[in-house]
């Protein structure tokens, strides 16, 4: 099922006329489950993060959202996508605004973010990967003096602070498209980031080459709210426990990754 990008928020005004307008119409499924939107369950993603979340059309695909369409059938209510920069996610302000019930955005599950945000059970396996223009640096320790591209907020950011040479300029960008645009245009002389975007990024532009991964040991998790989010967190759970049971966990993964999932 594709699913439709319903909106985008971009400040504190918006996300107080979206906390207001949720508010009045928020809802409670069958099996117990609040929704800030009555018969919907609103996604909080930041665009674009392919193959997890991507724009196609006027849709939002990817292998987040797919997942997201099954949650919702076992819900039985529809999705809607709701875009806003990943800080805002990270730091749980998305969720605690009321702006959505669920965040999916190929989310690193972290002791930081675990204070702020309830995951779910991990459901992806992560590391961070070095991309740069083909013939570029092979290691983090070849761009000393060197310009190197970070996604605000993310784990990569953090690595990077603390394992880049010191005298690299590290310069932040808001997301994964700019990030990688970055690279490309000759902005930055690599970008670190984690692996599975930069990989399907490197793909489809082959002047472009992942050169390198640190094994990081990251886990993706859906975020929900501390306060309220215990049930929709149980149904995520389950919903994952069931989609690796029955085969459609490795279904949408080669759909999205084009090769077999990996088996733990």
């Amino acid at each position: 099922m594709r699913t439709r990008l319903m909106t985008a928020a971009v400040s504190t005004a918006a996300l107080a006329l979206g906390l207001t307008a949720c508010g009045s119409s928020g809802g409670t499924t069958e099996s117990g489950v609040s929704l800030v939107k009555s018969g919907t369950l609103s996604v909080c993603t930041q665009l674009p993060y392919k193959p997890f979340e991507f724009q196609q059309g006027s849709d939002v695909v990817g292998f987040d959202i797919s997942l997201m369409d099954e949650l919702a059938k076992q819900l039985g209510v529809k999705v809607a996508v709701v875009q806003t920069p990943f800080e805002g996610i990270q730091s749980g302000q998305a969720l605690n605004t009321k702006q959505c019930d669920i965040a999916a955005a190929g989310m690193t599950i972290t002791d930081a973010r675990k204070k702020v945000i309830g995951f779910s059970d991990p459901y992806f396996d992560a590391t961070q990967a070095l991309l740069v223009k083909k013939g570029g640096a092979k290691t983090l320790d070849d761009l000393a003096g060197k310009t190197i591209g970070v996604q605000q907020g993310t784990t990569g950011e953090i690595y990077t602070k603390k394992n880049a040479p010191k005298n690299a300029n590290i310069r932040v960008f808001e997301d994964l498209g700019l990030l990688t645009t970055a690279v490309k245009t000759g902005q930055v002389d690599a970008a670190v980031q984690d692996n599975g975007p930069l990989l399907d990024y490197a793909k489809t532009n082959t002047d472009t080459e992942v050169t390198a991964e640190f094994d990081t040991g990251e886990q993706y998790g859906f975020g929900v709210s501390k306060n309220g989010g215990d049930k929709l967190k149980d149904a995520a759970d389950k919903m994952l426990s069931e989609v690796k049971d029955d085969g459609t966990y490795d279904s949408l993964y080669k759909k999205w990754f084009g090769q077999a999932a990996p088996q733990s």
